[in-house]
């Protein structure tokens, strides 16, 4: 079974770019981010038409995820668990059935900048980072929730986190952002290290590996990449662990997402 997972930026924006590589690819789940659009809006014909299931929490404008699915999808929840309050559309899970169930969280975690600290030197209350770091003790408690049911599982999506300075060409330029804060790399390590495996670094440990490349200050003839797109998998679903990469060269086309597929192969 291949799982990717791709930040699109804009379903409508996008939808073709999304379909080409789709045809291209052949993912079994696609792990959508950033589709921006309430759900009725989705254009669900052309990817039915290719044999998906979809599954979406969508929200005008901004943010939105979505589940494509050659295989049945079941059990599907939407939002992250521990604020009933929250009302961005960036979390959705399903159970997948193939020869053995897989249950698939994609999420789309919040950016966090600008970072901001109130007199005491904390977070401030109410600010994006503090949000991000809110969000991200929520997620590790849903993690701990997967880890504990003993079955394959997996989070994939755009986690704005760059975990280790390889991970960026530039990581100086990253040092103060709230995507290379020690705040958020020590969160996402909590979670990582409940047990979880980092598909793309279990396959590949070396350096200038990214999945981002930002539209401005020409980044990506530069390749002034960063690697923020992640696929972690519970011990049972690493166990399956077949393949893993990423789809660099979709980036240089017309009109591209500044993220790119990243995907992994589950024996399943």
């Amino acid at each position: 079974m291949k799982i990717a997972t791709f930040n699109i930026n804009g379903i409508k924006a996008r939808g073709q770019a999304l379909l080409d590589w789709l045809d291209e690819a052949q993912p079994d789940v696609a792990l959508l981010q950033e589709i921006k659009t309430v759900d009725e809006g989705f254009p669900a014909e052309p990817f039915e038409d290719r044999g998906y299931n979809i599954v979406t929490h969508g929200q005008k404008s901004f943010n939105g995820v979505a589940i494509l699915s050659k295989l049945p999808l079941e059990d599907v929840s939407r939002g992250l668990p521990g604020d009933d309050g929250d009302g961005q559309a960036r979390w959705i899970e399903a159970t997948v059935v193939g020869r053995r169930a897989l249950r698939i969280c994609g999420l789309y975690l919040p950016n966090g900048n600008p970072v901001e600290f109130d007199a005491d030197g904390a977070p401030l209350a109410g600010g994006k980072f503090a949000y991000k770091l809110g969000w991200m003790e929520r997620m590790r408690a849903r993690a701990a929730a997967l880890m504990a049911a003993e079955e394959p599982a997996l989070m994939a999506g755009d986690y704005n986190i760059i975990p280790q300075a390889e991970d960026a060409a530039r990581p100086e330029a990253w040092r103060d952002d709230a995507l290379f804060r020690p705040e958020s790399r020590d969160a996402y390590r909590r979670i990582l290290n409940l047990g979880f495996t980092e598909a793309i670094r279990a396959r590949d440990p070396a350096p200038g590996l990214y999945s981002f490349w930002d539209y401005q200050a020409g980044a990506w003839a530069k390749n002034n990449g960063i690697r923020i797109d992640h696929l972690l998998l519970t011990p049972q679903a690493a166990d399956l662990l077949t393949g893993a990469g990423i789809d660099k060269q979709i980036r240089g086309r017309d009109k591209p997402s500044d993220h790119v597929p990243v995907w992994v192969e589950l024996d399943l």
